[in-house]
């Protein structure tokens, strides 16, 4: 017999429908740069039912002090947080950790600011704030740091860490200058990387770079390493989660999903 729940107001047996990626729990604006391919497509990897991922694009000439600089200087930027803004969001996520990290704690934190005027209401999130909070939630104090970076970004990346606490014990770059061949390295590049600098004395994993890829490769260095790893494209994804109030577990992407937002971090 057919319950009254199973049936339309027209009288017909209710249909099923298919997933269609629709974000009734949670709608996440991006800002990613336009060579770019690994964050949006790990977040979607990542996602849990009934959250979406919405992105505007601004240009990265070269991923070098100078062109981050340059993306960072350019009107697109405040054009995307807007362009974004219009759309009915509850996080903005700017994704770009060299970008937020590249003059150190107080300009990620003014970039925050920045990105709340022109995006008012909205959560905000960056990379380097979310894989500050990450690896708090993991309880992390000395890391291992691997980078896909030129060496003045990765030197770079060490002095962001280390002026919050996170003393980098080893660590490894690939002196990629290169968007889009930031996407190109495999993951199994990735795995053996981070395996053979890892330093016993380091109590997580941090992988910095959005468009480096990590999602894939997670679980198995946890397997392999017995600590936590924390990735930039991960951590964005869980901060802006728990900023909009998803507490989800997303299995086979870290120990990380397993943890709420650090209070302090917020």
């Amino acid at each position: 017999m057919t319950g009254a729940s199973d049936l339309t107001s027209g009288g017909r047996k209710a249909p099923e429908f298919m997933q269609d990626g629709d974000g009734h729990r949670a709608r996440i604006g991006l800002i990613f740069m336009a060579s770019s391919v690994v964050m949006e497509a790990e977040m979607w990897a990542m996602a849990p039912q009934g959250v979406s991922v919405h992105t505007t694009r601004i240009k990265l000439p070269k991923v070098t002090v100078e062109g981050i600089q340059a993306m960072m200087d350019a009107p697109e930027l405040e054009q995307a947080a807007r362009l974004l803004a219009s759309a009915p969001l509850d996080v903005l996520c700017f994704g770009g950790t060299s970008a937020s990290f590249l003059h150190g704690t107080a300009y990620d934190k003014a970039l925050i600011a920045r990105m709340k005027d022109w995006a008012p209401g909205l959560a905000i999130n960056t990379a380097s704030t979310a894989s500050l909070a990450g690896l708090a939630a993991v309880g992390a104090g000395p890391v291992v740091l691997a980078t896909p970076y030129v060496d003045e970004v990765h030197a770079r990346a060490i002095r962001f860490l280390e002026e919050n606490g996170h003393k980098v014990l080893a660590s490894d770059n690939l002196r990629i200058d290169e968007d889009q061949a930031l996407a190109e390295v495999p993951l199994e590049k990735v795995f053996d990387m981070v395996c053979e600098m890892d330093h016993p004395e380091a109590e997580a994993v941090f992988i910095s770079c959005t468009n480096f890829r990590t999602a894939g490769v997670i679980d198995a260095l946890e397997k392999e390493l017995g600590k936590p790893v924390v990735s930039a494209v991960q951590s964005s994804f869980w901060h802006a989660l728990r900023l909009a109030g998803v507490e989800d577990d997303c299995p086979g992407y870290g120990q990380l999903f397993r943890q709420p937002l650090p209070g302090a971090v917020a």
